[in-house]
């Protein structure tokens, strides 16, 4: 029954707004895109892996050393992680519904999300990978030049900065939409 309601509310539609609003399908092969760069990170996660089991036991396996690999490692599940809301959540806001509402994996986030809510997880994410490399700069703080560890922060804190801008905007919206 709900295939037979979308195809009275298309046929509704006159031509150009019926193609404007399939246009959004031109996202399809982004969102395709980003699966693929997510097989990525997955290869790059198990070289990396592999790296940290090879080095046991060795004189390179220092305790800075694990820390630095562990803490790659832990960059890559984020923005792994990153890249699933962007396209989980991407595609449910902009693309179409995914239909999981009775799904036992649906995520709890997904529920919820609209384009605001994505915003917000995702300076959320990033402020997390980048605290993930500023971390990593500052345990290897003498391989870098004063320079490059202030920029570094400097960004960090525009991350952050941005991160309860946006989602201070968001909360004024939020509430502006209960109140009509």
């Amino acid at each position: 029954m709900s295939e037979n309601k979308e195809f009275v509310f298309e046929k509704k539609l006159r031509p150009l707004p019926r193609w404007i609003f399939m246009s959004r399908w031109l996202q399809a092969p982004l969102y395709i895109g980003l699966i693929v760069a997510q097989g990525v990170y997955v290869w790059q996660f198990w070289l990396e892996l592999i790296h940290l089991i090879t080095m046991m036991g060795t004189n390179e396996m220092t305790e800075t050393a694990l820390m630095l690999i562990v803490l790659g490692l832990i960059d890559v599940v984020m923005i792994s992680n990153l890249l699933v809301m962007v396209i989980v959540g991407g595609w449910e806001t902009f693309v179409s519904r995914l239909d999981l509402h009775d799904h036992p994996d649906q995520p709890e986030w997904l529920s919820h999300v609209n384009a605001g809510v994505l915003k917000v997880k995702l300076a959320t994410a990033i402020i997390g990978i980048s605290s993930i490399h500023l971390l990593k700069t500052f345990i290897n703080a003498s391989s870098y030049d004063e320079k490059t560890l202030l920029w570094q922060t400097l960004i960090h804190v525009t991350f952050v900065l941005s991160a309860l801008a946006i989602a201070y905007t968001e909360k004024i919206i939020s509430a502006a939409h209960q109140k009509h």
